[in-house]
C-alpha cells in the first residue's frame, strides 16, 4: 500500500487513519469481512490515557456477535446507578438501572478505557498499526485512488481513505480545505468546534481495599457530586482490579474558552500542577479528591477540551469520515464512543457489500448509504448529549434549575422509558451470524446484506 503504482482492487484496499478505539475497531471489522486495511496512527506509540467508559446495549450485540463480550465483562463492573451529591455531601438523587437489564437485554458496564483499547488492540493481526504517521495532505493520484502523504516522507496508496483520527482530524481538515477552495464545502463547515468544558480524569494505581469499603464490591460505584459557587462538576468510579477512575469537568465561558484555546499549545505539567492544586480538596463520599489523584501516575492523567461540532460533510470521493472526526460529542451521555464503534459497523457493512465490485461509483454508493443510515442518530444522540451535558456539567442559573426538575421531579419510570426507547437502535454486523435475542423490548432491524444473504442461501443449498 505504499508508494505503487495504482491498481484498482476488489476488495479495495482500506487506509484507516488513527489508531484509536473507532480505528481499532474497524480494524477487526474489517478483517471479519476480508477487506485489506492498514492503520495509520500520529503517536509514536500507544498512550494509556482516559479513565472510565461505559457500554451499553446500544454496541454490546457486536461484540458478542465478535466473540468479545465474555472478555470484555472479564474487565467491567455492572453500573446498578448514580449517585448525586451537592458540594456539602447531601445526596440530591439516586438513579438506578433496577430491571432495564431484563428489558433490554443487556448491562450497563463500565471499564477504564485503556483496558478496552488493550483487548481491541490484541485482536487485530500483528503489524496492522503504524505509529508515528502524521499525516499531512491527502491526494488523488490522475491514475485512480487516494493518497496520504505523512511528515516522514512516507505516502501511501489505496482505495478508500477512513478518517478516524479524532476531533481534530487531519484527514477532515485536507479535505475540507480542497473542498473549500473549489467551493464545495457548506459554510458550516468551516466553522470550528465548539469549546464548552475542560476536563481532567485519571486512574489511580491498585488500592488497599481496606482503605475504601466501595473496592470490595463486584459492582461500579459511581458518584457525581455538583460543585456549589464554582464552574466544576467531579466524579469517581470504582473499576476492576481495585481501582479508581475519577474526573473533573471545569464549564467555560466563551471568553475562557477562546483564551485557553488560543493559549492551548503553551499548556505543559505546569498548567496541570496548578489545576491539580486548585481542585484537591473537593470532597467526595470517601474523602478529598486529591487522595484519588495522588495515586495517579502523573503520566497518566489526561486534560483536554470537551468540544462539540457535527459536521455534516462526511464524505467526498474516495475518502469518509468516522466517530469524532465527523461528529464530535460531549461526553456527558455517554456515547461519544458507543457512536463511533456504530460508525465503524455500519461502515463495514456497506463496504462489505460492495467490496466484490468496488468501482468509485459503488464506494460512493457505500458512502451515501453510511451516512443515510448513521445520520439521523448521530443526530439525536449529539442533541441529548449537549442537553445531558447542561443537566449534570452547567452551573448557570437555568441550568441548576433544569438539573433539579430532572433529579428532583422527574419520576425514574419516565427515565427508563426513554433507557428503554434508545435501547431500540442497536445496529449489528449484517455478514456474520447475528447475536442472541436479548431482552423484551422492540428492536430496530439493521439493514440486511444482500450479498450475505446470497451466499449464505448458496451454503445452504450445498449442505
Amino acid at each position: 500500500m505504499s508508494e505503487e503504482t495504482y491498481t484498482p482492487q476488489s476488495p479495495p484496499r482500506c487506509i484507516i487513519v488513527g489508531g484509536g478505539i473507532a480505528g481499532v475497531f474497524l480494524g477487526i471489522l474489517l478483517d471479519r469481512a476480508g477487506i485489506p486495511y492498514d492503520i495509520f496512527e500520529r503517536a509514536p506509540s500507544v498512550k494509556q490515557l482516559g479513565a472510565v467508559m461505559s457500554l451499553n446495549v446500544n454496541i454490546l450485540p457486536v461484540f458478542e456477535q465478535l466473540g468479545l463480550l465474555d472478555e470484555l465483562m472479564a474487565i467491567s463492573f455492572t453500573s446498578p446507578g448514580m449517585h448525586v451529591y451537592g458540594e456539602n455531601m447531601k445526596k440530591m438523587a439516586y438513579r438506578g438501572n433496577d430491571g432495564i437489564k431484563e428489558t433490554v437485554g443487556y448491562d450497563y458496564i463500565v471499564f477504564s478505557r485503556p483496558q478496552l483499547y488493550d483487548l481491541l488492540l490484541s485482536k487485530l493481526p500483528p503489524n496492522k498499526i503504524q505509529f508515528g504517521k502524521k499525516v499531512l495532505q491527502i491526494k488523488y493520484p490522475a491514475e485512480g485512488g487516494v493518497m496520504v502523504q505523512c511528515s516522514d516522507n512516507s505516502s501511501y496508496l489505496g482505495d478508500i481513505l477512513i478518517g478516524a483520527d479524532g476531533a481534530y482530524s487531519a484527514v477532515r481538515q485536507s479535505l475540507y480545505r480542497q473542498l473549500n477552495e473549489k467551493k464545495e464545502l457548506p459554510f458550516k463547515d468551516t466553522q470550528g468546534l465548539k469549546i464548552g468544558y475542560m476536563t481532567m480524569v485519571g486512574t489511580t494505581e491498585p488500592l488497599e481495599e481496606d482503605a475504601y469499603e466501595e473496592l470490595k464490591d463486584d459492582f461500579t460505584r459511581f458518584n457525581f457530586i455538583i460543585g456549589k459557587g464554582k464552574p466544576y462538576t467531579w466524579s469517581t468510579f470504582t473499576v476492576p482490579g481495585k481501582r479508581v477512575c475519577w474526573g473533573i469537568q471545569m464549564q467555560l465561558s466563551t471568553t475562557e474558552a477562546d483564551d485557553m484555546a488560543f493559549r492551548n499549545t503553551e499548556w505543559g505539567p505546569e498548567f496541570n500542577e496548578t489545576m491539580i492544586k486548585e481542585i484537591q480538596d473537593f470532597p467526595t463520599p470517601n474523602g478529598p479528591l486529591g487522595q484519588f489523584i495522588d495515586k495517579t501516575p502523573r503520566e497518566k492523567i489526561s486534560r483536554v477540551f470537551l468540544e462539540e461540532k457535527m459536521f455534516e460533510t462526511w464524505h467526498h470521493s474516495r475518502v469518509i469520515l468516522i466517530g469524532d472526526a465527523a461528529h464530535k460529542m460531549l461526553p456527558s451521555a455517554g456515547q461519544g464512543a458507543v457512536n463511533a464503534m456504530q460508525d465503524a459497523v455500519i461502515l463495514a457493512n456497506c463496504l462489505y457489500e460492495i467490496a466484490l465490485d468496488a468501482s468509485s461509483e459503488n464506494i460512493d454508493l457505500a458512502f451515501k448509504d453510511f451516512k443515510a443510515q448513521r445520520y439521523p442518530h448521530v443526530k439525536h444522540q449529539f442533541d441529548l448529549s449537549k442537553t445531558m451535558a447542561k443537566v449534570i456539567y452547567g452551573q448557570t442559573w437555568h441550568e441548576r434549575l433544569l438539573r433539579t426538575i430532572v433529579f428532583g421531579y422527574l419520576p425514574e419510570s419516565m427515565l427508563h422509558k426513554d433507557t428503554i426507547k434508545a435501547a431500540a437502535y442497536r445496529p449489528i454486523v449484517n455478514f456474520i451470524p447475528p447475536p442472541p435475542e436479548r431482552g423484551t423490548c422492540p428492536v430496530l432491524p439493521t439493514q440486511p446484506s444482500k450479498r450475505y444473504q446470497s451466499e449464505l442461501a448458496v451454503t445452504t443449498a450445498a449442505i
